[in-house]
């Protein structure tokens, strides 16, 4: 039983291995070499990357992402409101000018409770509306991973898939299409768009798919 154990264990730690193979960690939990943007306005905790109280804005990446898959922990509070700037130019509003901004958001929350479904926690914000139902409860952690390939993008939170969509082809949006100029962008910066709540970010890592 004993060697069946030591066995088991170490199929498990393989697999492990081998299911993070080509991901490198973009935030090494202690400062924000590789990042830009308003750093200032963020501070590393605990080894995680979260706003100052009432501060916000999209920091990001100094490298440039095309395809790719992001790997991460998040951590909501009561309310959180935070979001992941996807092939982000560098300036600018990523929801309007990023191919979009991911939603993080605590969807429990009483002050979000008649929002547009498509600004509820994974979203495409405004563009396409994620499953809901699948987020922890505010102040437990949540695993996530986004994968983004051409105009499609797949979010599986805790397991579950909970947006797969593709934003060269939407039905209705909230508000013009014509609004969400970068949608069909190629490339740009990955980052966190945040909004002044102390959402925690951990465990941040990236894939390159070819």
């Amino acid at each position: 039983m004993k060697k069946q154990l030591i066995a088991l264990t170490l199929l498990l730690s393989l697999s492990a291995v081998a299911e993070e193979k080509g991901f490198k960690s973009i935030f090494n939990g202690k400062d924000f070499t590789g990042w830009a943007g308003p750093i200032d306005n963020y501070q590393v905790t605990d080894g995680t990357i979260q706003c100052k109280p009432g501060k916000g804005g999209t920091i990001y990446t100094k490298e440039n992402y095309s395809d790719f898959v992001v790997r991460m922990e998040i951590k909501l509070p009561a309310g959180g409101n935070n979001g992941l700037a996807i092939r982000y130019p560098g300036k600018g509003d990523t929801a309007y000018v990023g191919m979009c901004e991911l939603q993080v958001l605590d969807n429990t929350a009483k002050k979000y409770a008649k929002l547009h479904p498509a600004q509820y926690h994974g979203s495409a914000y405004g563009m396409a509306a994620a499953k809901r139902g699948h987020l922890k409860k505010p102040g437990e952690w949540n695993t996530q991973e986004v994968t983004v390939k051409g105009h499609t993008i797949k979010v599986v939170l805790n397991g579950e898939t909970i947006l797969d969509c593709d934003l060269s082809k939407l039905g209705k949006t909230m508000g013009p299409i014509t609004k969400f100029k970068g949608r069909l962008r190629t490339e740009g910066h990955f980052g966190f768009a945040g909004h002044g709540a102390a959402v925690q970010f951990r465990k941040v890592r990236i894939k390159r798919l070819k």
